[in-house]
């Protein structure tokens, strides 16, 4: 009798130690075909109304998503763009900064700096450009966003130099006409002159490769002929 009884004792340890955890259960229903459809079924339906304009559509699908997924960077990120476009700052940086704990990315990092822009925390947007920089600096938008917010708070140099590393990656002529802007709120007129120049330059530049790729398909054209 005591021998079965151990037995049972033992069988109900068995049971207890190798039962599912509530994150093992969690992760099972992830993994479930119907969870994932319906999780794609709710991102269709976020994405589709916030193309069309219909915010509490798309909120209340993402807030879905987080019912089920508390844990879902990408839905807080899209929570926040969502309360940015509609002026609610405060929810949309709180959004960026869980999605940011969560996935640490330059995204995150790049729309707080944006929403602090918008509502005058030049500092802050400084601080949360440079950050995102540090994970990404390889895309020029985020130079030209912290550029401007260090010329808000007057630091032309470092607005100048900031748009001189998104100029090192894209050449566009646009981000030479805001260097330029620049030097002449400043009234740096031999600068000036010299942006001018390299502007000019720039377009002649691109009109050359404009030409030359045209040429190339022309070439394309013909031998496949």
């Amino acid at each position: 009798m005591l021998g079965i009884l151990l037995i049972l004792l033992f069988c109900a340890f068995l049971a207890f130690v190798f039962s599912d955890t509530p994150k093992d259960k969690e992760e099972k229903e992830k993994k479930d075909p119907k969870f994932e459809s319906q999780m794609k079924k709710l991102w269709n339906i976020a994405q589709s109304s916030m193309r069309d304009r219909k915010p509490v559509r798309a909120e209340k699908a993402l807030l879905t998503i987080l019912k089920f997924d508390e844990k879902n960077a990408a839905a807080y990120n899209r929570l926040g763009i969502l309360y940015a476009k509609s002026q609610r700052f405060d929810e949309a940086i709180e959004c960026f900064e869980i999605a940011q704990s969560l996935d640490n990315n330059a995204s995150s990092l790049h729309n707080v700096g944006l929403i602090y822009l918008e509502t005058g925390a030049y500092e802050k947007a400084i601080m949360a450009f440079r950050q995102a920089l540090e994970l990404e600096g390889d895309v020029p938008a985020r130079y030209i966003a912290l550029a401007k917010a260090e010329e808000k708070v007057g630091n032309r140099k470092n607005a100048i130099e900031a748009l001189e590393a998104a100029f090192d990656l894209d050449h566009a002529v646009s981000t030479l006409r805001q260097i330029l802007e620049i030097y002449e709120a400043a009234d740096d007129s031999e600068n000036v002159a010299a942006t001018t120049a390299r502007i000019e330059a720039q377009i002649a530049e691109n009109a050359k490769k404009r030409a030359e790729n045209a040429r190339r398909r022309g070439l394309r054209v013909r031998r496949h002929a």
